[in-house]
């Protein structure tokens, strides 16, 4: 497998998200890696780890989204090794979310680790969070 290979993934998982946006989570689990440590960190709940809860939690994410699309990757920084990879990325999408009937710009800050398994690069854990602009410290103050 070629580092081809991996960037080929990336680009799945970026048409996965457009998939995700529109409510379809399946095209991003197909991307996951299986394992008891494959991990997800989304923007709507706890950390999950293994891969159930992995599944369940961008199942509820997918959930609350609906026909969106994905419009723009500004990729921040990459690396790999034989074996491991990761990016950092703006991720920008336009959804309607929950109940609304509108559309709304959703830009997450997003890590994306790569490891290559059995068959093939997975992806084993992400990290997204809406912080894509400086804030104050106190911005960390829980209410």
């Amino acid at each position: 497998m070629s580092m081809s290979d991996l960037e080929q993934v990336m680009a799945q998982d970026h048409q996965a998200l457009d998939a995700f946006v529109k409510g379809d989570p399946e095209p991003k689990e197909r991307l996951y890696s299986k394992g008891d440590d494959a991990t997800l960190a989304n923007p709507l709940g706890p950390a999950a780890r293994g891969w159930n809860q992995v599944a369940q939690a961008m199942e509820r994410a997918a959930s609350q989204l609906r026909e969106g699309e994905a419009v723009a990757f500004e990729r921040i920084s990459q690396f790999a090794t034989a074996d491991l990879a990761y990016i950092v990325e703006i991720e920008r999408t336009r959804a309607k979310i929950g109940g609304s009937d509108d559309m709304a710009p959703v830009s997450l800050r997003v890590t994306t680790v790569f490891r290559r398994e059995d068959d093939g690069w997975k992806v084993v854990h992400r990290h997204a969070d809406p912080i894509t602009t400086p804030r104050p410290i106190e911005s960390l103050l829980q209410s």
